[in-house]
Formats: C-alpha cells, sequence, structure tokens
C-alpha cells in the first residue's frame, strides 16, 4: 500500500463543496475523485494532506450525490481537502501505486 500526498484539487465551476472534486493530485500524478475513491476501498493506497504541519487522512464518505471524499484528522473532520489550491494539467497520469 501506497501512502500518497494530495496537493491540489480541481472542483467543478462555482461548487466549493466535498462533492464538487472532481480531481486531485500530487507533483507527478492527477487522477478523478473516483479513482481516488475506488483505490481507497480496495486497500491499495491511503491518501493525505498536509497543511501546517498537520496531516489529515482522506476518507471515503456518502453524501446525498453519492461518495466523496473528506479529511480526518486526530478523529474529527476537517475542511483540510476544500483548502487547497486547484491543480494544473499534469502530463500523465499516476505516480500512485
Amino acid at each position: 500500500m501506497t501512502d500518497v500526498r494530495v496537493t491540489s484539487v480541481n472542483r467543478q465551476p462555482g461548487n466549493k463543496a466535498y462533492d464538487g472534486i472532481t480531481h486531485l493530485s500530487g507533483p507527478q500524478w492527477r487522477w478523478t475523485r473516483d479513482q481516488v475513491v475506488n483505490s481507497i476501498q480496495a486497500g491499495r493506497n491511503t491518501f493525505f494532506v498536509l497543511e501546517h504541519g498537520h496531516r489529515a487522512d482522506l476518507a471515503v464518505v456518502t453524501g446525498p450525490e453519492g461518495l466523496h471524499l473528506r479529511t480526518r484528522a486526530d478523529g474529527h473532520w476537517t475542511d483540510d481537502l476544500l483548502e487547497l489550491p486547484e491543480c494544473r494539467n499534469h502530463e500523465g497520469s499516476v505516480a500512485a501505486g
């Protein structure tokens, strides 16, 4: 299992909520939300956000629009994922295992 840091996200225009996230990325990879959800559920990867030296792990959550991702740190839901900047397009697709 690979532990993967998320450094940016893309959202649907005008949707700043968790269910509006379409893509997540790091320095050498960019995946759709569904790819990240499937990878977490299959136990292939763990994903996390590191903000201000504080780690928050991504978890799959069921919401009104279906499955989406949230961050959790120290047993509490956080908004760290929503605070990430917008992704720039990356060449290639995946560095996460």
